[in-house]
């Protein structure tokens, strides 16, 4: 099978990253499209180069031109937009990603590890995962931010629900950290199908539950985290609001800086917010309910 890569020349690299991955690319991978090497970054911090590529790997040449229209029609560049197309010859990505990946360690005891990794720490917390048929894998600064929460706020004994699982990365997190019991929905049924494989790889498919967004109402929880974009979240405000009970927290991410107001907006009248946090252009807006 043969792949199909949009090059996307913008300002806004980490907005047509958001935009490739909503039109169906199984990548997104950003390069350096200068000489201009990024040296010894300030600690926590990782910043992109000047002139930024997004490359989006598409597996269907039927989403090229909706894709293409996508990004000329939502990113603000105007006619400096440059897209190029160009197709590459199969090979196999889950190995060539599994050769470069790193566990990742988020608050003190919170680990994401791909295969051929071991995290020799006796209080380490791992969830084993690499990727898949669904996004989420710790690396994209909205996963991140979530994970950044998870493991710096107690979830014991919480009933959580994960709306967007993906990979279900966020759901066995939770209840690796003591989370009682989780129910992923997607509107995806490969979201679906991962998150029950990556449950079962960590050893907790009996605490989570995997459904259709047609099941999405149902008794508020102690924990909703939704890490999908800022419209729908916005759209799913009541519906969220309602799943989270009284005094329970929410999560939200997949909202760039800009629309974070817009999200708290519409979130305002069932929650008193925390602090948001942001990872490079990304924000994480989370709160807890009240009465």
């Amino acid at each position: 099978m043969g792949w199909w890569q949009l090059t996307v020349a913008s300002r806004y690299p980490e907005f047509a990253e958001e935009v490739l991955l909503t039109q169906g690319a199984a990548s997104v991978t950003l390069s350096d499209a200068a000489d201009d090497p990024v040296l010894e970054p300030a600690p926590g911090q990782t910043p992109l180069w000047a002139h930024t590529l997004a490359h989006g790997l598409f597996d269907d040449e039927g989403l090229i031109e909706p894709a293409r229209a996508a990004l000329r029609e939502q990113l603000p560049d105007g006619s400096a937009l440059s897209i190029e197309l160009r197709t590459i010859e199969d090979a196999d990505w889950v190995n060539a990603w599994l050769q470069h990946a790193q566990p990742m360690q988020f608050g003190a005891h919170l680990w994401v590890c791909p295969s051929g990794h071991r995290i020799d720490d006796e209080r380490a917390i791992v969830v084993q995962l690499d990727p898949g048929l669904a996004f989420g894998t710790g690396t994209h600064p909205s996963t991140a931010l979530c994970l950044d929460w998870l493991a710096t706020h107690d979830v014991a004994g919480a009933q959580v629900l994960d709306y967007g699982c993906g990979s279900g990365i966020l759901a066995i997190a939770a209840v690796k950290l003591g989370a009682t019991r989780a129910s992923a929905i997607d509107i995806d049924p490969q979201a679906l199908t991962a998150t029950r494989d990556n449950a079962e790889r960590n050893g907790v498919s009996d605490l989570i539950d995997c459904v259709g967004a047609e099941a999405a109402a149902g008794a508020p929880v102690d924990l909703v985290l939704a890490n999908i974009l800022a419209r729908p979240l916005m759209t799913l405000a009541p519906m969220l609001a309602a799943r989270t009970r009284i005094g329970g927290h929410i999560v939200l991410a997949g909202i760039l800086d800009a629309q974070a107001q817009d999200v708290r907006a519409a979130y305002a009248p069932w929650f008193e917010f925390e602090s948001d946090a942001q990872r490079e252009v990304w924000s994480r807006v989370s709160g807890v309910r009240r009465r």
